[in-house]
């Protein structure tokens, strides 16, 4: 029989009655988190949306119609999920997409990101929570997150980076949980997540390489080879499962499993265009691609930010506090740091800081990838040096009140007037001003005018594209039989319905440039030359 003395059971009791109070707290501070954090992110949609800006990513439509393509137009079906963007954003927007409202808002994949943004913010919550942070850091490290303006503009478009900030940040936190008791269901979500991440965007591949390693590391040191191979063939093997998903529809789809990364809309191939035109300058030299990036990190996370989570990193990793496993598995919070890096230095990717690397910005938004990370950061700095946490708040609330009152945005410079952004309006407007009440179709190449297709309020019906089958082999060869209007880039071997018809003899002889725009020509099948025209969709169900 174990004996207790007086003090000690009151000691206990007093202890366990605290805890109680704690966790009630706590699940109440965790609430009201959620709460504020969804108002915050319904309020700013609909800031940005009525001042229009929720659609100026050019690739926000592109996603926008792909997902829309699913569900309608001259070939609906999951094969328009396509093969060079990664499928789960366009996926999760089916549902939404198919409502014209929730389309032409954005709302359909604004609504993805939204979620994503709450998610981030409760995950850094949980990640500071179990690192032993207390509660001031906690909600410290999540409203440096969710009160950055690039982060806001970004979760009120359909855009993919709070989705894969979502997915990866959730993915690091279980692989830290796994690191700190080796539960094998730790290890199963953490693997679920790493997963989706990859299904997103390729950062997510990277980090599924980096985690593997820190996987091997770990089991290795405790319980030998034998162990380790195991546990990573386990991890792998959930791991990886939507990467090798996605090798198996390009060859099912596209009869090339590589398809995606040297087919002729990879980015692979965008960066070929980029580099004989002489605009790929990081390429193969890794201080310029650090100092890019390091400079998208300052234009989207905010220097005295960015340098507070560089002094956390610090005390972070130098702490003999934490333990060693933490350490390696929070070490993944890197992943998209290197991972940039690399792409640029690489040449698998491209960034544009306006005075510093072309007269523009291009990708700057990719520096938001690590906001996670200085927020987490951010918030173990504040509890760990406890006599400067009062400066370092007033710091923070200080610049962040100024980038609000001046709206100081580098992904919004991006979206407006940055390469990010194409000015369709003239030409999408001339589309809808004189093809909306017309029948007859309009060929197109969706790989390069997506966002005109989108801002033409015109049906998915009404054009024929790449994804179209038989119906753009047919107009390619053939468009004065299917094309009442065309809209090409003339000339620009790039646009594949040039590309395609520039030497057919209907092209030449039956139609007429109606008008000439900085981003597009657009042709009109001649009046005489009507009759020979499909108005209808008559190649019936394609596979």
């Amino acid at each position: 029989m174990i004996k207790i003395e007086n003090g000690s059971l009151e000691l206990l009791l007093v202890n366990s009655f605290v805890k109680r109070i704690n966790d009630r707290l706590d699940k109440y501070i965790f609430s009201a988190v959620l709460l504020l954090l969804s108002l915050i992110s319904i309020f700013t949609f609909i800031y940005y949306y009525k001042n229009g800006l929720g659609l100026s990513y050019n690739d926000a439509r592109s996603h926008l119609d792909i997902a829309r393509r699913v569900v309608e137009g001259l070939k609906p079906g999951l094969a328009q999920l396509g093969s060079v963007w990664l499928p789960l954003p366009h996926a999760l927007m089916i549902p939404f997409v198919w409502n014209d409202f929730l389309w032409h808002s954005g709302l359909a994949g604004a609504i993805v990101s939204m979620v994503s943004y709450v998610g981030t913010g409760l995950i850094i919550y949980r990640f500071l929570k179990n690192l032993g942070v207390g509660m001031l850091g906690r909600l410290t490290g999540v409203f440096v997150f969710a009160l950055n303006l690039n982060v806001l503009y970004l979760q009120s478009t359909a855009m993919t980076e709070l989705l894969l900030l979502f997915t990866m940040t959730v993915g690091v936190y279980e692989l830290v949980m796994w690191h700190v008791s080796d539960k094998i269901f730790r290890l199963i979500k953490a693997a679920f997540w790493i997963a989706l991440s990859t299904l997103v965007r390729y950062d997510g591949w990277f980090l599924l390489m980096w985690a593997s390693g820190l996987i091997v590391y770990h089991v290795f040191k405790k319980k030998g080879y034998r162990a380790a191979e195991g546990t990573l063939i386990f991890f792998g093997t959930l791991a990886a499962f939507g990467a090798g998903l996605w090798f198996l529809w390009n060859l099912a789809i596209f009869e090339d499993p590589l398809y995606f990364a040297f087919g002729p809309y990879s980015a692979h191939a965008q960066q070929e265009q980029l580099l004989e035109a002489g605009n790929l300058a990081t390429k193969g030299n890794l201080w310029l691609s650090a100092k890019i990036y390091f400079f998208a990190l300052i234009y989207s996370t905010g220097a005295l930010t960015l340098a507070f989570g560089a002094i956390g990193a610090v005390l972070f990793f130098l702490n003999d506090k934490v333990k060693e496993s933490v350490k390696f598995g929070a070490s993944a919070l890197m992943a998209p740091l290197a991972f940039n890096i690399l792409a640029l230095y690489f040449g698998f990717s491209v960034l544009f800081i306006q005075g510093l690397s072309g007269n523009t910005w291009f990708n700057v938004r990719y520096g938001v990838m690590m906001m996670p990370t200085i927020a987490i950061l951010v918030g173990f700095l504040i509890d760990k040096l406890k006599s400067f946490r009062w400066v370092i708040i007033g710091l923070l609330l200080f610049v962040t009140f100024f980038a609000f009152t001046s709206v100081d945005a580098v992904t919004i410079d991006d979206a407006r007037v940055g390469s990010s952004q194409k000015n369709v309006s003239e030409v999408s407007g001339w589309l809808r001003a004189n093809a909306k009440d017309e029948k007859g179709f309009v060929l197109i190449s969706a790989a390069s005018h997506d966002a005109i297709i989108f801002s033409s309020g015109l049906p998915m019906k009404r054009f024929i594209h790449e994804g179209t089958g038989a119906y753009w082999e047919s107009a390619t060869t053939g468009p004065e039989h299917w094309a009442r209007w065309i809209v090409m880039r003339t000339y620009d071997e790039n646009d594949q319905t040039y590309k395609l018809i520039k030497n057919t003899v209907g092209f030449k002889n039956d139609y007429d440039k109606v008008q000439s725009f900085p981003f597009a020509d657009i042709y009109e099948i001649k009046p005489e030359y009507l009759d020979r025209l499909n108005f209808e969709a008559n190649l019936g169900k394609q596979k």
